[in-house]
């Protein structure tokens, strides 16, 4: 018998994340994973952050995780997406070397003080006086822990599907796990079962390259991580191409072939991610779905078809592939595939991702609904500390939904519940101007230094950064731009007055180094101009979305009694009423939140605590 602090369960990107946080913490820490040479193994698309997921993995990368950090390392193409548009909802994205992310992920793993790594299946968890004790593996082996961290990804009780074919998985060529699901059942969490899909992966050498759009990466790449010292370098091309008529036909004829409409599939799948099937039979009216053939290392001809995720048999696929152009001659050397899979109902969790059922037992990642290597490795990252401070007697961290987009996930996923793989999209957090990915070092990494996740040479370093920033502000504060100096510019913008720098840059159309030569202020680094800019553009949302977040502290700071009985709140809606009695919200802020519960029942469930516990509060208009 071993015994720890804290176990880890699964060496996914959750994992990972909780196995590094909960190490730094200083406890002691055990990672079991079924295979060691695959921790950090990119299953479906070799490719980190995109919109939304590039935050997140700034706000991991602000916390100490490691994700950004390996991105930048493993990376061979990097894009900012969503350029053309604002600042706010920028998305930056790295198609990566899935080998050596593998091996830098192994080298970090290792050399990390307080964590050992073992190779095993566990099979059950164990408990004792009503909270969790260690888990037992197959081979016999029990763990001894205060907390255990369960980021079991798709391998609870996975099941592959091709066509009518249908194989146990964890992912293809992977054994399941089996047994764990139904340990952790047996204590009283609610299981349910999702569903999702990888495509099929080309070798390269039989594509015809000719017929496709190139897809280059950008001239000047943001880095993930603010440790990373060297600027990213673009050394591959992504290609771009879109399906046709002749395709589409294939699909429809075989329709019925297809493990998800042939009903081999009980599991619901990512709505925002669905498989070829899905996209013709819900969006019919298109003439045509843009595909990705991307990269899978600079050692190997493997590419990804990003974009035609399929379950029908392996012959059609055949098909498929070769009716597109650029791929005739095309050799298929890893099929599609579906897989299912069970997840527990995450809103039987605590914020800290912690159930509320067995205390103890943290859980992160896909068994918890999410889809996305990001949205699990922020999750990793909050159980792996929270499990930490758990076993010390620490104090838990809470994100709430004003400081970081992971605050949105987890909020979003405890007090709404999930049906379907969630993902997550910039129009999920109200208070996106915020939570924008040039700033989440200074949103976040004072708390990760409290905690002693991130050097203080790190945050030192960003503190001369915030200064800087400070002090382009003030000066642009103190500039006004003369007419003579400024009209006849590229912005079709004539002054007819001398005009404030600052009024000057809150314009849509201008830009910092439109008004830094007129204002004869010297440049700075990218990251600064990009932080003040939108800093200065979003300023006046920003005040009220902080005005907004005032109001809404004072509910998030009074607590519902835990055992308040929502059969005597009198005035409730029967719907809110059963909401209420399933989710059991921690604060009334939380309440408020929950689907199908009304300001109207948020006002009497306040009338109810005034009166029955003595609370004293009221809410500002």
């Amino acid at each position: 018998m071993s015994e720890f602090d804290v176990i880890i369960v699964g060496g996914g990107h959750a994992g990972i994340e909780a196995a590094l946080a909960a190490a730094k913490r200083g406890v002691r820490t055990v990672l079991i994973t079924s295979n060691l040479d695959l921790m950090g193994q990119m299953s479906c698309n070799p490719a980190i952050g995109g919109i939304a997921k590039g935050n997140i993995v700034r706000e991991v990368d602000a916390l100490g995780g490691a994700m950004g950090f390996l991105a930048d390392g493993a990376g061979i193409q990097f894009r900012m997406l969503n350029k053309s548009k604002g600042i706010a909802v920028w998305g930056n994205r790295a198609q990566a070397d899935k080998k050596l992310y593998r091996s830098l992920c192994r080298m970090l793993l290792e050399n990390t003080g307080n964590l050992s790594l073992y190779q095993g299946m566990v099979k059950s968890v164990t408990t004792g006086n009503g909270k969790v004790s260690g888990v037992c593996l197959e081979s016999g082996e029990t763990f001894k822990a205060g907390a255990i961290v369960l980021c079991m990804g798709t391998f609870l009780n996975g099941i592959g599907h091709i066509g009518s074919n249908s194989f146990p998985c964890g992912r293809s060529g992977e054994p399941p796990s089996l047994g764990l699901s139904e340990s952790v059942q047996d204590l009283g969490i609610k299981a349910g079962r999702l569903k999702t899909g990888t495509p099929a992966r080309i070798d390269g050498r039989t594509v015809d390259y000719s017929k496709m759009r190139a897809q280059e990466g950008d001239c000047e790449p943001f880095p993930f991580s603010y440790s990373t010292q060297h600027a990213p370098e673009n050394k591959a091309v992504c290609w771009v191409m879109k399906t046709a008529g002749e395709t589409h036909c294939i699909i429809l004829d075989n329709l019925q072939k297809s493990a998800l409409y042939g009903g081999k599939i009980t599991g619901i799948g990512p709505r925002y991610c669905p498989s070829i099937e899905d996209k013709l039979v819900k969006f019919g009216e298109r003439d045509g779905h843009t595909l990705f053939l991307e990269p899978e290392g600079l050692d190997t001809h493997e590419m990804y078809l990003n974009g035609f995720s399929t379950s029908l048999p392996f012959d059609i696929q055949v098909a498929m592939v070769k009716s597109l152009a650029g791929l005739e001659y095309a050799t298929i050397i890893r099929p599609a595939y579906a897989i299912e899979y069970d997840y527990f109902l995450p809103t039987q969790l605590f914020a800290t991702l912690e159930s509320r059922i067995v205390p103890g037992l943290f859980m992160a990642g896909q068994i918890n609904g999410t889809s996305g290597y990001e949205e699990a490795a922020c999750q990793g990252l909050v159980a792996g500390l929270n499990a930490a401070e758990k076993t010390r007697g620490g104090e838990p961290l809470i994100l709430g939904r004003d400081t970081s987009y992971t605050g949105v996930l987890i909020d979003d996923l405890i007090t709404r519940g999930t049906e379907e793989p969630y993902r997550m999209f910039t129009s999920r957090a109200e208070y996106r101007l915020l939570l924008r990915q040039d700033n989440a070092d200074e949103r976040l990494m004072p708390i990760a230094a409290r905690r002693g996740l991130i050097e203080q040479d790190l945050l030192e370093s960003r503190k001369r950064v915030w200064e800087k920033k400070r002090k382009l502000r003030e000066k642009l504060a103190d500039s006004r731009i003369e007419p003579s100096h400024w009209n006849g510019g590229k912005t079709g913008i004539d002054l007819k007055r001398k005009t404030g720098a600052l009024e000057l840059l809150r314009r849509p159309q201008v830009h910092i180094l439109d008004i830094l030569s007129c204002a004869g202020i010297e440049e700075h680094e990218k990251e600064v101009l990009v932080g003040v800019e939108a800093d200065v553009k979003y300023e006046g949302f920003v005040e009220k979305q902080k005005a907004e977040i005032g109001r809404m502290k004072r509910m998030e700071e009074t607590r519902i009694p835990e055992k308040i009985d929502y059969n005597h709140v009198e005035g409730l809606l029967a719907e809110s009423r059963a909401k209420l009695k399933q989710i059991r919200p921690v604060t009334l802020g939380q309440a408020s939140r929950i689907a199908g519960v009304t300001p109207a029942d948020i006002s009497v469930l306040i009338v109810h605590l005034t009166r029955q516990h003595n609370a004293s509060f009221h809410v500002k208009p």
